[in-house]
């Protein structure tokens, strides 16, 4: 059986004391097996990438520059070997797998202007003979723990503006699909990257611990539920950390009745059953307003009837299935309690059937969903779209904002006042007008509110570039004889 290792120092090592299954989502067998970490094993990686500090952080913007534009170059090349290592892992149809590299490559190409993200302030004679400059400077060993549902997009978001910055990695992703990080820390190595500057650990809590804990790593990344996320944060921020923890959602689609109904049934689908629904930006809530409702949901459920779902490997397979048996199980356990809650059960996707062991799943449609309901109040995390039916527009937006969750949320309309009016008013961190996964390009920053969130700044574009350096201000005055003297009174700017 393949053994995926850790990479510490530029080399592989898969010795561990103990192993993880990974399996194959779309036949449900265990294909490899992960090397998880033990305390000396992410100790040992630690100080690997203490020792390669200095010299990285000692490594000029240019030379740095040069290894992002290599590594930018053999993503692209080898696009579709990475997309297959993904679908093999992750299950997700290999469209979606490449699509999920490309949006990673955008953060390497942002990684490209470190030259101008890293510049900083001057200004001279602030006072008689005193200048004043300010400097980003990297904050040490990071750490990116990052989540089974975008092996390759998270750790590309995290560890592209991480070392752009400077600084050393430690890249713990998920022990579900882990091959993906092996296969990107091997192209930062083969673009030029020294050992020791990117090391990747795989483990579980035992492994985590160690990393909020250890007093070299200076900064933690994360990426996963809330709960998770919340515990994170505190340990990590206790153990006098720089955290970033984002969460879950609950994502809300607002449809008024002016709405372009196809438009907007499109995107629903789209959004809502993409990648089997394992996306924290995937839509989990479409909110019909007024008139509009009983066309929307018949819209929605014709076009769930012509879904194709399969192995990622087919190429017609529309969705592929979930991660694993369980999350599939627990999944299916939000359809079939939500008739009696009350909700309205117009396609179940427990009636689908599939052939073999692999851990599909229907994608199901509730109807009449209401806050208190657990469809609605929970992050399900897979094809289950909820409808809930408010009278106005202030109603929708007054479900958003009480909602917990602020990640992403959408509206569809053809009213550019509603349109402006919601972005004013929504309480979330990522808004699309028209637009059902409002997801940013590189040169922005991704990031929620609320429970969606735990830190003070978002991930990958000008924020990251924030949250991996630490700011620096210097007042210079050069040796003059004829103004030097005592004076033990506060400074003064003259």
């Amino acid at each position: 059986m393949q053994r995926i290792p850790h990479v510490i120092n530029g080399k592989h090592v898969p010795e561990a004391e103990r192993y993880g299954p990974v399996f194959n989502p779309a036949t449900g067998t265990q294909e490899k097996e992960v090397a998880l970490a033990s305390v000396s094993r992410v100790e040992e990686a630690i100080q690997a990438a203490r020792v390669a500090l200095p010299g990285w952080r000692a490594t000029s913007l240019a030379r740095r520059t040069n290894i992002f534009f290599k590594v930018r170059e053999l993503l692209t090349e080898r696009k579709g070997e990475l997309a297959a290592i993904l679908t093999s892992e992750h299950g997700k149809v290999l469209s979606d797998a490449e699509g999920e590299i490309t949006r990673g490559l955008e953060n390497i190409e942002f990684a490209t202007a470190l030259s101008q993200t890293l510049k900083g302030e001057r200004s001279e004679q602030v006072a008689s003979g005193v200048d004043v400059h300010s400097i980003r400077q990297p904050v040490g060993v990071v750490a990116c723990i990052t989540p089974f549902n975008f092996p390759a997009m998270v750790p590309l978001w995290m560890i592209g503006s991480a070392l752009a910055c400077g600084n050393t990695v430690l890249l713990k992703p998920s022990e579900k699909d882990p091959s993906a990080s092996v296969f990107i820390a091997e192209l930062f190595a083969e673009a030029g990257l020294p050992d020791g500057v990117l090391n990747v650990v795989h483990g579980d809590k035992e492994a985590v611990d160690v990393l909020l804990e250890h007093p070299e790593v200076k900064a933690v990344s994360f990426v996963g539920s809330t709960p998770i996320a919340r515990t994170i944060y505190r340990r990590a921020a206790e153990h006098g950390k720089r955290v970033q923890a984002l969460g879950g959602a609950k994502n809300h689609m607002v449809v008024l009745p002016d709405a372009d109904l196809d438009m907007a049934a499109d995107a629903a689908v789209s959004a809502a059953y993409g990648s089997a629904g394992e996306r924290c930006m995937a839509v989990s809530v479409l909110v019909a307003v007024g008139s509009i409702a009983d066309d929307l949901v018949e819209a929605v459920r014709s076009r769930m009837v012509g879904l194709k779902i399969g192995p990622g490997t087919d190429p017609s397979s529309q969705m592929g299935p979930l991660i694993t048996a369980e999350h599939r199980d627990k999944v299916a356990s939000y359809v079939a309690g939500a008739a009696e809650e009350g909700a309205t059960v117009v396609v179940d996707g427990r009636e689908a059937q599939f052939d073999g062991d692999g851990f599909f799943l229907g994608v199901s449609l509730l109807d009449h969903v209401k806050p208190g309901m657990k469809a609605y109040d929970d992050e399900i995390f897979g094809p289950v779209l909820s409808v809930v039916r408010v009278p106005t527009y202030n109603d929708a937006v007054q479900l958003v904002n009480e909602n917990q969750y602020g990640n992403g949320t959408a509206i569809f309309t053809r009213d550019g006042g509603a349109a402006r009016a919601f972005e004013f008013d929504v309480e979330a961190g990522m808004v699309g007008v028209n637009v059902p996964i409002p997801v940013p390009v590189g040169s922005f920053s991704f990031g929620g509110w609320k429970d969606s969130l735990f830190g003070d700044t978002h991930m990958y574009g000008p924020d990251s570039i924030r949250f991996y350096t630490r700011g620096k201000v210097v007042t210079t005055r050069w040796p003059d004889p004829a103004t030097s003297e005592i004076d033990l009174g506060f400074p003064q700017v003259l």
